[in-house]
């Protein structure tokens, strides 16, 4: 491969000395093409030189000291280094087909700004993507020429720096270039930073959508849903791939649920079966997923192709075959077409966390979880009522990003690009939609793992209550009864009735809500009871013996589950108990309750010291100062944007394939 790009660097030079009219080495550019040069050199040093026209602040110092700045112009005006090094990286893969006519100098140049950690400062915005992105990669190529004017990153981690390329250049002992004839051209004319910022997008969208369907399974659980949706049978029928393949990660996800019910519709009033949040999941994410695999596919191609102009075919044998080809390989359509399914991937994805999480934080729709998912009483705490309203406004900016930007072109270059594809505006705008995502993610999994803990709080109770229920009832009510021999049939019912009105009274107050529950069991115990004098006195000692012990039960069972963490994982799936430990375990997540919250009722600083004082409380109540729900939210949201997260994720991945 080197000997290819070293011959056709030489060819290019016997081509110009043949008198060939070469675009870009010999004559302008673009719709100035009609004139010609022999100084080669120094157009290439011209058109680096006048292609550093993006706005970018250099200076954190950038408004005076009583002026408070809209914005962090210093980040805003500049793409992030990973953007730059990526875009490097392919632009770098792309010469060295040894189509583009440059020399070796220039890629070893550019792969020794990686190698040193020397990063240029690119302006954010300024490309439209059409004849490759112009002025991005102008800040390398004055990079390169060690330019006072182009400034970098430079420096290891601990003193990470902006110094002006000359001098980084100094200080890692490497030499400026001086362009040769198209190297300038060659290096600004493709689609590398569009590729680059595009690829970078495309590794977090696909980590991304095989989280979506963790969470979606977490959902299921979470809701007591039913693992029959995601049946082979469906796929089966419809094979889509993309359906196929999210309908057999769910089922597997879902592998040893105690949460996940067989809805047959025998209890009166049952839905029969899920709500579409869950119960389409599979339905909803395979076009999705296909949609990825194809956006996947555009742009490993992208990566891995030649996109300047002109191209040179060369033929080592007879190097009187060589052909200069013009022609348009740095049109980023391609890129574009992926980012624009990518981020209506998104959008979707979004839509269904969102409708999700909606549903388990709404009492109407939960199957018997609180309201706001509280842990203390429902007229005190209204906790994740705020979330509920974050993750709209979330959704809705998805909705909004989700619209495609390459159809709004203009026609630019006095007429010339009258076709471009805005394919960097479409990368970037992707970018800013998964950083929706993953903050919707975050609170979505926050969400569902308060809720799994509520659920397995909630079985501790049932188990603990029914051994009580049934010896109050033996022991009070025997002797009432017409036939002692339907006691087991009286248990049977009021265990199930029990369950039933546990659900429906979720918003009452614990003080309320055993009454209330139990009062509504006595007309089912009159039906089994003789018509005895003291029936109805007894039926009501009944009552008030059951609520009395319940609702002490209850609060005890909260206070006790609240002190042991992590007891939800041995209910849950596969997958959930992988991510459920990770948050509870590894981020220090907690069960939340809201006593646990930063506020001023419980963080006070006395008059005499600065730190703040710690209340005194409960037991089992932990006080970490600071903490907030958005707190804990940023902490699962810092995982997904670092990629911690990601290892538990590709974990439950992996114990799929090999299951199947």
């Amino acid at each position: 491969m080197s000997r290819g790009i070293a011959e056709s660097a030489k060819l290019l030079l016997l081509s110009l000395n043949q008198g060939d009219v070469i675009y870009g080495v010999n004559t302008g550019f673009g719709g100035s093409a009609d004139t010609r040069t022999k100084k080669l050199e120094e157009l290439q040093t011209t058109l680096i030189r006048e292609l550093h026209c993006g706005i970018l602040i250099n200076s954190i110092a950038m408004h005076g000291d009583e002026v408070l700045p809209l914005d962090d112009g210093f980040s805003n005006t500049c793409m992030p280094e990973s953007w730059v090094r990526a875009a490097i990286l392919i632009r770098v893969n792309s010469l060295a087909s040894g189509h583009s006519g440059v020399r070796p100098i220039l890629i070893n140049s550019m792969l020794d700004l990686l190698k040193h950690d020397i990063t240029p400062r690119i302006p954010l915005r300024g490309s439209i993507s059409a004849s490759g992105d112009l002025v991005p990669l102008a800040y390398v190529g004055g990079t390169l020429e060690g330019k006072r004017g182009t400034m970098v990153w430079f420096g290891g981690k601990a003193d990470r720096r902006v110094v002006t390329a000359n001098a980084a250049l100094e200080m890692s002992h490497l030499k400026p270039i001086t362009l040769g004839p198209k190297e300038g051209l060659a290096l600004i004319n493709g689609t590398a930073v569009s590729c680059g910022v595009a690829a970078l997008a495309m590794y977090e969208v696909n980590n991304m959508a095989v989280l979506s369907q963790i969470l979606a399974a977490m959902s299921v659980e979470a809701l007591c849903g039913t693992d029959e949706s995601f049946d082979p049978f469906f796929a089966a029928v419809r094979p889509h791939q993309g359906q196929t393949e999210a309908g057999r990660n769910l089922h597997s996800f879902l592998a040893g649920s105690k949460l996940v019910q067989r809805n047959h519709g025998l209890e009166e009033g049952s839905l029969r079966q899920d709500r579409y949040s869950i119960r389409t999941a599979s339905q909803w994410l395979g076009p999705v997923l296909e949609d990825l695999v194809l956006a996947s596919a555009q742009l490993s191609i992208e990566c891995n192709s030649v996109t300047d102009n002109p191209l040179i075919e060369f033929d080592f044998e007879d190097p009187g075959r060589t052909r200069t080809h013009h022609g348009g390989n740095f049109q980023a359509k391609a890129v574009t077409s992926a980012m624009e399914k990518v981020r209506l991937g998104i959008q979707a994805i979004g839509q269904m966390l969102f409708a999700q999480c909606t549903e388990i934080i709404n009492p109407k729709l939960n199957n018997g979880l609180p309201p706001n998912l509280v842990v203390d009483e429902p007229s005190e705490s209204w906790l994740m009522k705020s979330v509920d309203i974050m993750i709209a406004s979330l959704q809705s900016e998805l909705g909004f990003l989700s619209s495609p930007a390459g159809t709004h072109v203009l026609s630019a270059e006095m007429g010339n690009q009258s076709l471009n594809s805005l394919g960097l505006i479409s990368a970037r705008y992707t970018h800013t939609a998964l950083d929706v995502l993953s903050q919707l993610a975050s609170a979505h999994l926050f969400v569902l793992c308060q809720a799994l803990d509520l659920r397995a709080m909630h079985l501790r109770f049932l188990k603990t209550m029914q051994p009580v229920l049934m010896e109050n009832t033996t022991k009070i009510l025997s002797e009432i009864l017409s036939n002692g021999d339907e006691l087991e049939v009286l248990h049977a019912l009021l265990w199930k009735y029990f369950r039933t009105q546990l659900d429906i009274t979720t918003t009452l107050d614990s003080t309320q809500r055993f009454a209330i529950i139990f009062k509504a069991l006595q007309p089912t115990v009159l039906d089994f009871a003789s018509s005895s004098t003291n029936t109805v006195m007894t039926v009501k000692n009944w009552s008030t013996t059951c609520s009395t012990q319940a609702q002490e039960i209850f609060l005890q069972n909260c206070k006790t589950y609240h002190s042991q963490p992590n007891d939800a994982s041995s209910i849950l799936g596969t997958a959930a108990r992988r991510l459920y430990k990770f948050v509870r375990d590894e981020l220090k997540v907690p069960f939340l309750r809201s006593t646990m919250l930063s506020g001023p009722d419980l963080v006070t600083t006395s008059p005499k010291q600065e730190t703040p004082q710690q209340p005194k409380g409960t037991d089992e109540e932990q006080y970490l100062p600071g903490m907030t729900t958005g707190s804990l939210i940023t902490t699962i949201y810092n995982s997904i944007r670092n990629g911690s997260l990601y290892a538990p994720v590709l974990e439950c991945l992996a114990e799929v394939k090999v299951s199947s």
